[in-house]
C-alpha cells in the first residue's frame, strides 16, 4: 500500500511539469464533468505530458501493485477460512471491498482506467473441470439423475465448443412436470459451478415475462432486460414466455438466434438506468443489446412444440440443450423432507432458542403427503415454511427461557406442540388465506327471488370444477371449457347481482384467485383519440384478473364497421381474455337481439362465449316478493292489506310493459316513493306507526317506463 501511495504522489503533485494549482483545478473539473483527469489537465493547461512512456510505465507498475494486493488479500482470506473465524473474515472482506472500490474509483476519475478485475471464470476449462458436478448436485437434488446429467452437459458445452461473436454461451430449455424441483436443481447447479470457478457468480436473474402481457410497456421491458444482461449474474432465467406480448418476444428471439437485438428507439444510460431519449444532440446512445457471456435459460412445463408455436423453428434450432425433469418418487420426496426438517430444527435452535424433539417419522410422512394434489415441491416447501412460521408465532406470543424443549406430535392429522404442560395447535395459529365463505354465498343466492334456471346453471359449475380437480389430482387430463358468459334480458332482471355473486362463488370454490367484480361500460373501454383505447382496455383487464369483468350493455361497443375505436376495444378484449384464460371470467350483458349482432363484430367472440344465459322477466308475484324483501331491508313493514293491490298492479305491468317497466328497478322505485310519501303523511299523523308502509303510500296510478 505504501508503494501505491508513493506512486500516486509521483503521478499527481511530485516530480511533475504541472503546478499544484493546475493539478487541483484539473482534478475538480474532472470530477465535475466525469472525464479522465489527464485529458482535462492537458486541455486546461494546453500542455501535454513530456513522457507518455514514463506515465505508461507508472500505470503498469500501479496495475502490478493492485494485483499483488489482490493476491495478498486472497492469501489472508484462505488463512481465515482455515481458522473458521467468520467475524474476522467478514470484517476483512468489507475492508478489502472498500479499498479495491476506492482504488478503482480513483483510477477511473483521474486516469480513465478500470483495473478492477471481475471474478474470472476458468478460461479454456476442459471436461475434467466438470468431473463430479452431477454427483455433487445430486446430494441436494434427488431422483433426477438423467435431468442433472443433461444440465451438466448444457453448462459444459461452451467450454468444449466455444461460441462465436455476441451469442449467448448457451441457450437451455428446461421442461418437465410442475413441482419436480426444476428451480431448485438450477440454483443448486449454479452454486456448484460457481464454487468451482466455472461461473463467476451463482446468481440467477429471473425475468417473469407474464409481467409484460400488453403493449405500451416498452421502456419497462427494455430497462428490465438491460438490467438482466448487465447484471453480474451469468444465468438469465425466462419464465412464462407464453404470457408475454409478442412485441417483446421479438427482442428475446433475436438475442437467442442472432446474439443481439436492435432497439427501435433511441436510449441512453443515465446513472445506470436505460432512458428513452428524443434529444437529437445526444451522442452516446444504446442501440443494441447482446447476449455475450450469458446462459439464457427458458423454463416451462410445456414441451418444445409449444416453444416452437410461440417463437418459431429458428429459435428452437438455436437451443443448445433441452433438459427434462422427471416426476419425483415418494423416496425422493422423503429425502428432500429429511433435509428440510433438519434445517428447520437447526433454525429453531439458532433463532428461536427452541430445542425441537418429535417423532420424526410422522413429520416426514406429513411432509411427503403435502406434495399431493399436484402441489409438488411447492407443497413440501410450504409445509416446512408454515411450520417454521407457526413456531415463530409461539415464540412471539409467549415468554420462554432459552433452550425450551418443544415436543411436536401429530394425531388425527392435527399437528401440535407441547411445551411443558401447555399444548399448542401448530399451523392453526397462522392467519388463514381468504377463500370466501361458500355457505354464505349460497345462502345469498337462495334469497334471490326467481331465476331458478340461472341458479341451477351456476351451482352446476361447482360439480364440474370439483370433478376436474379430482381428475387432475389422479393424474388424468382435465377438460377445459370456456368460463365466459353472456347474460341477456331486460333491465332490472338481476344480471349485475348474479354476476357479483358468481365472482364470489367461483372464488370460494377455488376457480378464481381474487373474486372481485369489475363493472364497466363502453365509456370505460373506448378511448377518445387514436392510441388511447388499447391501454384503457388493458388496464381494465389487469384490474379484473382473478375475478369477473362485467360489461353492461356490451353491444354498445360495436356501432358498425366504421367504429374503429369500438372494434379496437373488442380486439384488445379478446386478446386479454386469451392471455388470462385461467384466471379471468368475462360476462357480457345486454338485450338478446343486440347481443346477437355484437357477436359478429369479431370472429373470435362467439366461440369464446358459449354460455348464453337468458334472464326472464319477473312475474307479478315475484315482484311482490321482492317488494317485501326490499321493504324489510330498509327497516320498514309492508301493510298486508296492500299486498293484493300491489300484486294486481305488478301483474298488469308485467303483462304489457315488462320490457320497459324495469322489473326489479320498478320495485326499488316504488318502495323509495312509498317511504318518501310515508314521511309526508307522518307529519299530519304524528301518532301513526313509523315503520308501516300502507297502500296509500304507494303511487300506482301510472304504468312506468324504464
Amino acid at each position: 500500500m505504501d508503494d501505491f501511495m508513493d506512486l500516486m504522489d509521483v503521478l499527481s503533485k511530485k516530480q511533475s511539469q504541472y503546478s499544484v494549482e493546475e493539478i487541483d483545478h484539473a482534478q475538480k473539473k474532472a470530477k465535475k464533468s466525469g472525464r479522465p483527469f489527464l485529458d482535462v489537465l492537458q486541455e486546461t493547461t494546453g500542455r501535454k505530458l513530456d513522457s507518455n512512456k514514463k506515465l505508461s510505465a507508472d500505470l503498469e507498475k500501479l496495475s502490478q501493485i493492485n494485483q499483488k494486493m489482490s493476491q495478498s488479500i486472497n492469501s489472508e482470506l484462505e488463512k481465515l477460512k482455515e481458522k473458521k473465524n467468520k467475524e474476522d473474515m467478514q470484517e476483512l472482506c468489507d475492508h478489502t471491498a472498500k479499498d479495491l472500490a476506492d482504488l478503482n474509483l480513483h483510477l477511473k476519475q483521474d486516469f480513465g482506467l478500470d483495473i478492477q478485475k471481475k471474478n474470472p471464470e476458468k478460461a479454456g476449462a476442459g471436461p475434467e473441470a466438470f468431473e463430479g458436478v452431477e454427483e455433487a448436485v445430486s446430494q441436494l437434488v434427488f431422483g433426477q439423475s438423467a435431468f442433472l446429467k443433461k444440465m451438466a452437459v448444457a453448462f459444459k458445452r461452451p467450454f468444449i465448443i466455444p461460441v462465436e461473436g455476441n451469442h449467448a454461451r448457451n441457450t437451455i430449455f428446461i421442461t418437465g412436470p410442475a413441482g419436480s424441483g426444476r428451480h431448485h436443481a438450477l440454483k443448486t447447479m449454479a452454486k456448484e459451478l460457481a464454487d468451482r470457478d466455472l461461473l463467476s457468480s451463482p446468481d440467477i436473474y429471473t425475468l417473469d415475462l407474464s409481467r409484460y402481457n400488453m403493449s405500451g410497456k416498452d421502456n419497462v421491458f427494455l430497462q428490465d432486460l438491460y438490467a438482466a444482461l448487465s447484471s453480474k449474474a451469468r444465468i438469465i432465467l425466462f419464465e412464462n414466455y407464453n404470457a408475454c406480448h409478442i412485441s417483446y418476444l421479438t427482442y428475446i428471439n433475436d438475442l437467442v438466434t442472432k446474439g443481439e437485438c436492435y432497439l427501435q428507439d433511441r436510449y441512453s444510460l443515465q446513472k445506470g438506468q436505460l432512458v428513452n431519449v428524443t434529444n437529437a444532440f445526444t451522442t452516446e446512445t444504446v442501440g443494441t443489446f447482446n447476449a455475450n457471456g450469458k446462459y439464457l435459460v427458458f423454463l416451462s412445463s410445456k414441451g418444445v412444440d409449444e416453444l416452437a408455436n410461440v417463437f418459431g423453428a429458428p429459435f428452437v434450432n438455436a437451443i443448445g440443450d433441452v433438459c427434462t425433469s422427471e416426476k419425483l418418487t415418494e423416496e425422493s420426496w422423503r429425502k428432500i423432507a429429511e433435509i428440510r426438517w433438519k434445517e428447520l430444527v437447526d433454525k429453531a435452535r439458532d433463532q428461536l432458542s427452541f430445542k425441537i424433539t418429535a417423532e420424526e417419522e410422522s413429520i416426514l410422512s406429513a411432509a411427503v403427503a403435502s406434495t399431493g394434489k399436484n402441489a409438488g415441491t411447492k407443497g413440501l416447501l410450504s409445509f416446512f415454511d408454515r411450520l417454521g412460521k407457526s413456531l415463530a408465532t409461539i415464540k412471539l406470543e409467549g415468554d420462554y427461557p432459552p433452550d425450551t424443549e418443544v415436543v411436536i406430535s401429530i394425531e388425527d392429522q392435527k399437528m401440535s406442540a407441547r411445551i411443558g404442560d401447555q399444548a399448542i395447535g401448530l399451523m392453526d395459529n397462522l392467519p388463514a388465506a381468504y377463500t370466501g365463505d361458500l355457505d354464505l354465498v349460497k345462502a345469498e343466492m337462495d334469497n334471490i327471488v326467481g331465476l331458478t334456471k340461472v341458479k341451477e346453471y351456476i351451482f352446476s359449475l361447482e360439480e364440474y370444477y370439483r370433478t376436474n380437480r379430482r381428475r387432475s389430482e389422479a393424474g388424468l387430463k382435465a377438460s377445459e371449457v370456456s368460463k365466459h358468459m353472456i347474460f341477456t334480458g331486460n333491465p332490472g332482471t338481476g344480471k349485475t347481482t348474479i354476476a357479483r355473486i358468481i365472482s364470489r362463488y367461483l372464488k370460494a370454490i377455488g376457480v378464481l384467485t381474487g373474486g372481485q367484480l369489475v363493472e364497466v361500460s363502453r365509456a370505460d373501454l373506448v378511448g377518445r383519440y387514436v392510441g388511447h383505447t388499447a391501454p384503457l382496455v388493458q388496464q381494465v383487464i389487469k384490474s379484473a384478473v382473478g375475478g369477473v369483468l362485467f360489461i353492461d350493455e356490451a353491444y354498445s361497443l360495436y356501432r358498425g364497421k366504421d367504429d374503429s375505436f369500438g372494434l379496437e376495444a373488442i380486439d384488445t378484449l379478446v386478446k386479454g381474455m386469451e392471455d388470462n384464460r385461467d384466471n379471468l371470467i368475462v360476462i357480457l350483458a345486454g338485450y338478446s337481439k343486440e347481443m346477437a349482432v355484437f357477436l359478429t363484430a369479431n370472429s373470435g367472440l362467439k366461440s369464446r362465449f358459449p354460455n348464453i344465459i337468458e334472464f326472464p322477466d319477473y312475474t307479478g308475484q315475484e315482484l311482490l316478493d321482492i317488494t317485501k324483501i326490499t321493504v324489510k331491508s330498509k327497516g320498514y313493514v309492508l301493510d298486508p292489506q296492500a299486498e293484493d293491490t300491489l300484486l294486481a298492479y305488478y301483474n298488469e305491468v308485467q303483462a304489457f310493459h315488462s320490457d320497459t317497466a324495469g322489473n326489479g328497478r320498478l320495485v326499488r322505485n316504488k318502495v323509495e316513493e312509498a317511504i318518501l310519501n310515508q314521511s309526508r303523511r307522518l307529519v299530519a299523523e304524528p301518532d301513526a306507526d313509523l315503520s308501516l308502509l300502507e297502500l296509500r303510500d304507494f303511487e300506482l296510478d301510472e304504468i312506468p317506463s324504464a
